[in-house]
C-alpha cells in the first residue's frame, strides 16, 4: 500500500478535514489527500483541490461547496504556514503557497536528505521485475538498451519506494538462431576469432549466416543446410557432440559481452534463467497438465484450447516434441512462484508479445496459480533509426559497444577535449562515459514506453535541451557554484519571494509524490519530465536571481535553494541508473 508521504498534502489534508466534516461530508484522510493536483496555470494557485466527489455527496453545487469551505477555512487557525491564501476557484478550492515559509519546510529536509528517507509504502508484494532477454550468438544493439534502461529504472524506483524486488533476465541460449551462427562458424567462416569482444563478432557471424541460408534457399543445398541445422539442434539437446562443445565455449563469449554492458550500465541481477535450463522441463511439465487434461493433442502437438477467452488456441509442445516460448514462460513461471517465493511478477517485454502472454496468463491461471493475476506484461514500442527500423539479420544495427565507444569520442570532442592540461586524462575519460550513460538512459527512459522512439546521437547529447547531458550540465553548474560561493550567515528564508524562486520551491516538494507515480504506473518518464522541469526552473532561476552578489541572508538562502535542486536532480537521476559529473 502506498502511504501517506507528501508533507504538504498531509498538512492540507489536516487543515481540511474537520471543515469538509462540519459541512457534513463522510470523508477520510486518504480521501482528501488523493484530490489535489497541481493547477495548470500557477497564477490560479499551486494546488487544486476539486469538490466534485463531496458535492454529489451533499447534494449540493461544487462551486458552492467550494465557496463554503473556502468561507470556513478563513476562520480556521490550523493554517499551515506556507500557505498563503486559500480561494474558491469554481469547484476548485486553490491553494497559493508562501515561497519562504515553503523554503524553510522543505530545504533543510533535503539539505539533511532526510526527505529522500520517508517510507513510501508498506506490505508490498514480493516482486520480481524481468527485463533484459538478450539472445546469445547476437550482437547487442542499441534497441536493447530501451529494454535495459526501462527496467533498470523500474527496480530502482520500486526499490526507492520500499518494494521487496527480485531483479531478473532470461537470456535466449538455445533455438535456430544458436543453431545458424555455428553452422556458418564450423562450416564456412574463414576469420580469426578477435581477441576482445567476440561476443560482438559472433553476432556478425549470425548476420553472415542468415543471409547465406536464405541465398541458397529454393537450391540442392537448402535440404543440406536444414539436415544440418536439425542435427545441431540434437546435438545442443543431447547436450553431447562438437557442435554442443562449440555451444558452449562460443555462449561464454555472448556472456561476457552481456556482462560487460551490464557493467557499463550499472545494472545487476539477482537471478538469471537461462532458456536451455528451462527448456526440457517446460515440455516435462506441459506432459503432465495433458495428462490432467488441461492440455490436448492434436495430430501429434499439444496445447491449450483457449477459444472461450478470446485467446485462441496456445501451441505449447510441436509435433516434433519440442517446446515453445509459450511452454518455457509457463515453467519459468512455476519456477518464479514456487522457488523464489514470488507473488508478483512483471515481465518487460516489447509489445509483440502482448497476445503471447495474454495466453501465458491465462494457461497459469488455469492451472491453480493463485499469483497468476498478478502477472503483468509491460509491452514497449521499438527503437528506431531516423531512417526505419533494425534488424540483427540484415545487419542494419548500431552495435552497442561501438556506439558507445563513437559517444564517447564525441563528447570529448565536442566538449571536454578543450579541458586537456586543466583535467586529468582519467578525469575526462570518467566525464565523458558518464555523459554517455546520461544520454542513453535519459534518450531511452524519457519517453512513455508505448511510443515509438528515434535514437539520434546529436539530439540526445545536446546540453540546452530535454536530454541527460543538459540535467547532468545543470548539476554540475551548481556544484560549480557552490565551489565559488562562501556562505557566511544562516540563510534568511524569507527573502526568496520571486516568482523564479516561487517556480523552484513549490517543484522539490513534489519529488516523492512523482516517483511514487512513476513507480504505480511503471513509467519512468513521469519522473524524466519532472527532473527537466527542475532543471529548467533552476536556469530560470539562475539568470534572474543573483546569488554571489546578493546582500548576506539572501544570498545564503538562494544558494541552499540551488543546492536543494542539485539534490533533486541527482536522486532522480539516480533511480534512472546515470551518475552525475561534479564539473562538465
Amino acid at each position: 500500500m502506498m502511504l501517506m508521504h507528501d508533507q504538504i498534502r498531509l498538512e492540507l489534508t489536516t487543515w481540511l478535514l474537520p471543515s469538509l466534516k462540519e459541512l457534513g461530508a463522510q470523508v477520510e484522510e486518504r480521501q482528501i489527500y488523493n484530490g489535489f493536483a497541481s493547477t495548470p496555470d500557477s497564477k490560479m494557485g499551486h494546488l487544486a483541490f476539486a469538490l466534485f466527489p463531496f458535492a454529489k455527496e451533499l447534494k449540493l453545487n461544487p462551486a458552492a461547496l467550494a465557496k463554503s469551505l473556502s468561507d470556513k477555512l478563513q476562520s480556521s487557525q490550523a493554517k499551515p504556514a506556507f500557505v498563503e491564501k486559500a480561494q474558491n476557484v469554481g469547484p476548485y478550492l486553490n491553494f497559493t503557497y508562501s515561497p519562504g515559509h515553503l523554503a524553510q519546510l522543505i530545504i533543510p529536509q533535503v539539505m539533511d536528505q532526510s526527505f529522500f528517507k520517508r517510507k513510501i509504502s508498506q506490505d508490498m508484494p514480493r516482486t520480481m521485475i524481468e527485463y533484459s532477454q538478450p539472445n546469445t550468438h547476437k550482437e547487442m544493439h542499441v534497441g536493447h538498451m530501451r529494454n535495459l534502461c526501462l527496467g533498470d529504472a523500474l527496480i530502482r524506483l520500486h526499490r526507492y519506494c520500499n518494494f521487496d524486488i527480485v531483479a531478473s533476465t532470461f537470456p535466449g541460449d538455445v533455438g535456430t538462431h544458436v543453431a545458424k551462427c555455428l553452422w556458418y562458424f564450423k562450416n564456412h567462416n574463414t576469420e580469426t576469432p578477435p581477441k576482445e569482444r567476440k561476443g560482438a563478432w559472433l553476432g556478425r557471424l549470425y548476420t553472415l549466416a542468415h543471409n547465406k541460408l536464405e541465398d541458397e534457399k529454393g537450391t540442392p543445398q537448402e535440404d543440406v543446410n536444414r539436415k544440418e541445422l536439425t542435427e545441431i539442434l540434437a546435438q545442443l539437446e543431447k547436450k553431447a557432440g562438437p557442435f554442443f562443445d562449440l555451444w558452449l565455449e562460443t555462449r561464454q563469449w555472448s556472456i561476457d559481452l552481456m556482462k560487460e554492458v551490464y557493467a557499463w550500465a550499472g545494472v545487476e541481477f539477482d537471478v538469471w534463467f537461462w532458456e536451455s535450463e528451462v527448456d526440457s522441463d517446460s515440455v516435462k511439465l506441459a506432459r503432465e497438465w495433458q495428462k490432467k487434461g488441461l492440455f490436448i493433442e492434436d495430430q501429434g502437438a499439444v496445447g491449450a484450447d483457449l477459444k472461450d477467452y478470446g485467446l485462441g488456441f496456445c501451441l505449447l509442445i510441436k509435433s516434433d516434441g519440442n517446446g515453445l516460448y509459450a511452454t518455457k514462460d509457463v515453467e519459468l513461471a512455476r519456477r518464479k512462484f514456487q522457488e523464489k517465493g514470488i507473488e508478483k511478477s512483471l515481465y518487460i517485454v516489447d509489445l509483440r508479445q502482448s497476445h503471447h502472454f495474454k495466453q501465458v496468463f491465462k494457461i497459469l491461471e488455469l492451472m491453480g496459480f493463485k499469483h497468476a493475476k498478478d502477472c503483468f506484461h509491460l509491452a514497449y514500442d521499438f527503437v528506431e533509426l531516423p531512417d526505419g527500423a533494425m534488424s540483427s539479420r540484415k545487419g542494419n544495427i548500431v552495435a552497442l559497444q561501438a556506439l558507445i565507444d563513437n559517444m564517447v569520442e564525441k563528447i570529448k570532442t565536442d566538449y571536454l577535449n578543450r579541458y586537456q592540461g586543466e583535467w586529468s586524462t582519467d578525469e575526462i575519460e570518467s566525464t565523458a562515459q558518464d555523459v554517455a550513460r546520461g544520454a542513453i538512459k535519459y534518450g531511452m527512459t524519457r519517453i512513455d514506453p508505448l511510443k515509438k522512439i528515434v535514437f539520434d546521437m546529436t539530439e540526445w547529447l545536446k546540453l540546452d535541451g530535454e536530454s541527460g547531458p543538459y540535467l547532468q550540465y545543470t548539476y554540475a553548474r551548481i556544484q560549480s557554484m557552490k565551489r565559488k560561493i562562501q556562505m557566511s550567515v544562516q540563510a534568511d528564508y524569507l527573502t526568496l519571494t520571486t516568482p523564479q524562486e516561487m517556480e523552484l520551491i513549490r517543484l522539490l516538494p513534489q519529488f516523492n509524490t512523482v516517483v511514487a507515480q512513476a513507480c504505480e504506473q511503471y513509467r519512468p518518464n513521469v519522473l524524466t519530465s519532472f527532473l527537466f522541469d527542475v532543471a529548467r526552473a533552476f536556469n530560470s532561476f539562475y539568470s534572474e536571481c543573483p546569488v554571489a552578489s546578493a546582500p548576506s541572508g539572501q544570498k545564503e538562502a538562494r544558494l541552499e535553494l540551488a543546492l536543494s535542486a542539485a539534490q533533486v536532480i541527482k536522486e532522480g537521476l539516480a533511480l534512472l541508473g546515470i551518475p552525475v559529473p561534479q564539473k562538465m
